[in-house]
């Protein structure tokens, strides 16, 4: 009998350690391995707003500069590195929007890349948290047509819920990583129309509203709300200009860190709790 109760307190201790929040509830103690999927807008917030001369010279953005700097101070141990996604080595296209997430992770899953793009097999196997966005482009939307398709890489809502409700079931397969998805970059006044830039709206709104869940191992960071201030564009003062809806340096070196420390709340438990454009 007491055999039989050790054994099963062990169970219960084995099973809570390796739960579905054993990610998102770090100790601490062990080394977590964070990847950013990314293309250019990515890019200038993972440099932190250094020029293209220097960052060549270093080879290290503000970001993993940010981590090293927490790393020493609090004992921890956060290694995050980034990678172009869809990387285009393999001719897949220059391309990181709903239909294409969910083309190499859902409706071409496995064990192999496809057009040498990493799935999340792949992914999940290499990293505890996974950190995914799309370049601004993603917010180019048209009208709805009344008949969503998850094949179509058409920026429509109708074809984005679809795409996304597929990535938030394939995401929530692997329980033991983390992921966290950026709200969508937006475009400039400039270069954009009210009514797109309110379907852009919508959809983002929808996704931290509807899609996103507490209590799963799924996460935002808020970027399009650091970007518009609750408003419909890329503010013309964050932009590299308003023609062009990169952020500027400026904006860039300001929000890094917010990125990081929404890196680190979601790693030590306090996703779902904490702000989540991680000012």
């Amino acid at each position: 009998m007491r055999l039989s109760y050790l054994f099963s307190m062990f169970l219960v201790i084995f099973i809570g350690c390796h739960s579905s929040n054993s990610k998102t509830e770090n100790t601490m103690s062990s080394k977590v391995n964070i990847i950013f999927l990314h293309h250019s807008t990515g890019m200038s917030i993972w440099k932190g707003g250094a020029s293209r001369v220097a960052y060549k010279i270093f080879k290290r953005g503000d970001v993993q500069k940010w981590f090293s700097k927490f790393n020493k101070s609090n004992g921890t141990d956060y290694h995050i590195d980034q990678m172009n996604f869809p990387n285009n080595e393999g001719g897949y296209g220059w391309k990181n929007y709903p239909y294409d997430y969910y083309n190499i992770w859902v409706k071409n899953e496995g064990d192999k890349t496809f057009m040498n793009e990493p799935t999340l097999e792949l992914l999940t196997k290499k990293y505890n948290v996974i950190v995914w966005k799309h370049c601004y482009p993603v917010s180019d939307l048209l009208p709805d047509t009344g008949k969503g398709d998850m094949d179509s890489e058409e920026k429509r809502i109708e074809n984005y819920k679809l795409q996304y409700g597929l990535l938030k079931e394939k995401m929530k397969s692997f329980p033991k990583t983390t992921f966290i998805v950026w709200t969508g970059a937006a475009l400039t006044k400039e270069n954009t129309t009210p009514e797109k830039a309110q379907l852009s709206k919508d959809f983002f709104r929808w996704v931290k509203e509807q899609w996103d869940e507490p209590g799963d191992n799924i996460f935002l960071w808020d970027f399009n709300e650091l970007e518009t201030e609750n408003g419909l564009y890329l503010k013309d003062e964050y932009a590299a200009s308003p023609t062009d809806a990169h952020p500027n340096k400026t904006f860039a070196s300001r929000v890094a860190p917010f990125m990081c420390q929404r890196i680190v709340d979601v790693i030590e438990g306090r996703g779902d709790i904490s702000s989540i454009t991680g000012e």
